[in-house]
């Protein structure tokens, strides 16, 4: 009995993790500059970072959780602008 508990709360947890996840892949595959079909205007990258930004979002989120790993894009998201050089930022 105590294992179908175990799934049950397994399910609870990850399941909104995956739904977060799919959607960033959704948006990878369609309207990114660095991953979808509009790498071709850009072959060598949008993104001043390493690695982009929703590839940072998928890392952390996968690593962290939800709640954590969104403050960290967020964070991220922030720090992305004219006057940063970039570089690389592993979460």
């Amino acid at each position: 009995m105590s294992s179908n508990r175990f799934w049950v709360l397994q399910y609870v947890v990850y399941a909104p993790r995956a739904i977060v996840l799919g959607c960033i892949v959704l948006y990878q595959k369609t309207l990114s500059l660095d991953h979808g079909p509009a790498k071709i205007f850009f072959p060598n990258g949008y993104c001043k970072f390493y690695p982009s930004c929703s590839q940072y979002g998928y890392c952390a989120i996968k690593k962290y959780g939800i709640l954590k790993g969104i403050k960290k894009t967020l964070y991220r998201i922030v720090r992305c602008n004219p006057w940063n050089k970039g570089g690389i930022d592993v979460p």
